[in-house]
C-alpha cells in the first residue's frame, strides 16, 4: 500500500468535497433570490428539497456510470453538471422559479450527488484498514462547506462591487475546475500482485450484490437508524437559532452557535471515524444513538428552564452526534457489504436524507402546531431511543472471508 499515494488522494477527495458541499449551503445562498425576485419560502425550500432528491438520484446514476464509463469521464460529468448548475443560476430572471428548479435543484443536485457517491467510494477503497477515519475525514469537508465556503459566500454576494451573481458565478466556475481536477489525480483502488486487498490481514466481509443487500435484515435495521438519528440533527439544525434565542441567548450568540454547531458537526465525523475504526460498527452506532438521546434530553431541559450553558452544550452534542450519521453510513456499507459493489449499495443506502428529510418536516408541522418544543423533542427523543434499540438487535454476518 502505498501510503503517500493513498493520503494524496484523502486531501484532494477533502477538497472536492469541500466545494460539492457548496449545495448545503442554501440557506445563505437562497437570500438574494428572495429579496431580488420574490420568492416565498415555500418556494424555495421546495428547491431545496428538490436538490437532495436529485443528489440521490445522482448517487445511484454515478455508480452506474462508473461501472459503464469509469472514474475519470464519471466525475468530469459531474463537474460539468455541477459547475454549469450554479453558472446558470447565475444568469436567471426571476420571471419563472422552475428555471431555478431545473438550474440550481436538477442539475446541480445530481452533478453533486455524482461527484459525492464516487469520491467517497473511490477514497474509501484505499482505507480498507482505515475506512472510518477515510470517511469521517472526508465528511468533515463536506460537511465544513456550509460554513467555510457559505460564509464567503455571504459576504461576497453583500459586496456591493460583486453581488450575488457573480457568487454563484464564481462558485460555478470553482465547482467544475475542482472536481475536474480531482478526476484527472484520482485513481480506483487497485489490489496488490497476489490478488488481494492490502488490508492488513484484516476480515474481508462477503461482497454483496444490490440484491442481496436489500434482503439482508441489517440494511434495513441500519436504514432506520441512521434515518432516525439524521432526522434528529436535521430538526435540531434547522432550527438552532430559534433554539438559541428561547433559551435565552443573545441574537448575536445566536448566530454564532449556528457557526458552532456546524463546527462540531465536522468533528464529530472524525471522532466517529476514530471510534468507528478502534471498537467497530456497532459500538460506533450505540455512541451516536445513546448522544443524540442526550442532546435532544439536554436541549429540551435547556428550552424549558431557560439554561443558556445547558443550551450550548445541547446544540455542541447534537453537532457531534449528527457527524456521526454520514461517517457511519460510508462505513457501515463496507463493513457489512463489502467493497465489490459499495458504489452502489452506498448510493441506494443514502437514500436515508430523503426519509429523514420528510421526518425533519413532520417535525417542523408538529412545532408549528403545539406552539412550542416540548412535543417536538419528545418525538425527536423517541426516535433516538427507537434507533438504540434498533442498533442492539444488529448483528454482524457470520459469512467473512480471512485474508492472509
Amino acid at each position: 500500500m502505498n501510503n503517500t499515494k493513498r493520503y494524496l488522494y484523502l486531501i484532494v477527495g477533502t477538497i472536492a468535497l469541500l466545494f460539492a458541499g457548496t449545495v448545503y449551503a442554501w440557506s445563505i445562498l437562497k437570500v438574494p433570490l428572495a429579496q431580488n425576485f420574490g420568492w416565498t419560502v415555500p418556494q424555495l425550500t421546495v428547491n431545496f428539497t428538490l436538490t437532495m432528491s436529485f443528489f440521490c438520484l445522482g448517487g445511484i446514476l454515478g455508480s452506474l456510470l462508473n461501472r459503464k464509463i469509469g472514474l475519470r469521464t464519471t466525475l468530469i460529468i459531474s463537474a460539468f453538471l455541477s459547475g454549469l448548475g450554479f453558472i446558470l443560476t447565475s444568469f436567471l430572471s426571476g420571471s419563472s422559479i422552475s428555471m431555478l428548479y431545473l438550474c440550481y435543484g436538477i442539475i446541480c443536485g445530481l452533478g453533486i450527488g455524482i461527484a459525492y457517491n464516487n469520491i467517497i467510494s473511490t477514497v474509501n477503497q484505499w482505507f480498507l484498514d482505515k475506512k472510518g477515519f477515510s470517511s469521517g475525514v472526508l465528511l468533515m469537508g463536506y460537511g465544513a462547506s456550509s460554513l467555510v465556503i457559505g460564509t464567503i459566500a455571504a459576504k461576497t454576494m453583500a459586496a456591493a462591487n460583486f453581488g450575488w451573481r457573480n457568487t454563484y458565478l464564481s462558485i460555478g466556475i470553482a465547482l467544475f475546475i475542482v472536481l475536474f481536477a480531482c478526476a484527472i489525480i484520482l485513481k480506483t483502488f487497485i489490489s496488490d500482485d497476489n490478488g488481494k486487498n492490502s488490508n492488513n490481514g484484516l476480515v474481508q466481509t462477503k461482497d454483496y450484490t444490490l440484491k442481496e443487500m436489500l434482503k439482508s435484515v441489517n440494511f434495513w435495521k441500519a436504514l432506520a437508524v441512521i434515518t432516525f438519528l439524521a432526522a434528529c440533527g436535521n430538526t435540531v439544525i434547522s432550527i438552532a437559532k430559534d433554539i438559541s434565542l428561547a433559551s435565552g441567548l443573545a441574537e448575536t450568540l445566536a448566530v454564532a452557535m449556528v457557526g458552532v454547531l456546524s463546527v462540531c458537526n465536522g468533528l464529530g465525523r472524525i471522532i466517529c471515524g476514530l471510534i468507528f475504526d478502534k471498537f467497530g460498527c456497532k459500538k460506533t452506532m450505540i455512541y451516536a444513538d445513546v448522544l443524540t438521546i442526550v442532546a435532544g434530553v439536554v436541549i429540551l431541559t435547556a428550552v424549558i428552564n431557560s439554561s443558556v450553558s445547558l443550551c450550548v452544550a445541547g446544540l455542541c452534542i447534537v453537532g457531534l452526534s449528527f457527524g456521526c450519521c454520514p461517517t457511519i453510513s460510508a462505513a457501515f456499507i463496507a463493513d457489512f457489504f463489502g467493497k465489490k459493489n459499495y458504489n452502489l449499495n452506498y448510493s441506494v443506502f443514502n437514500l436515508n436524507l430523503l426519509l429523514a428529510s420528510l421526518i425533519a418536516s413532520v417535525e417542523s408541522y408538529l412545532l408549528a402546531l403545539s406552539g412550542g418544543y416540548v412535543l417536538p423533542f419528545i418525538v425527536l427523543i423517541s426516535l433516538a431511543t427507537v434507533a438504540l434499540i434498533i442498533t442492539m438487535s444488529i448483528k454482524k454476518h457470520n459469512n467473512n472471508l480471512k485474508i492472509a
